[in-house]
């Protein structure tokens, strides 16, 4: 997913979201700790993914107080 196609996400849908690559990133460590894992780059990109949607979240959250 995108930047900005998570800043045309509501805050649930982002929430929702994050939960959902909470669980890939478990997976994907598990994975990894059993050599099972052949893209090592999905552990990072799936961090990322989670950073960026609680940045989109503060972002529209600090909108809120300012209106």
């Amino acid at each position: 997913m995108k930047l900005s196609e998570m800043r045309e996400k509501t805050v649930e849908e982002l929430q929702e979201a994050i939960v959902e690559w909470k669980k890939q990133l478990l997976d994907c460590k598990i994975k990894l700790s059993t050599h099972k894992l052949e893209n090592t780059a999905l552990v990072s990109k799936t961090k990322r993914l989670i950073a960026q949607a609680k940045t989109v979240i503060k972002e529209k959250a600090d909108c809120e107080q300012r209106a």
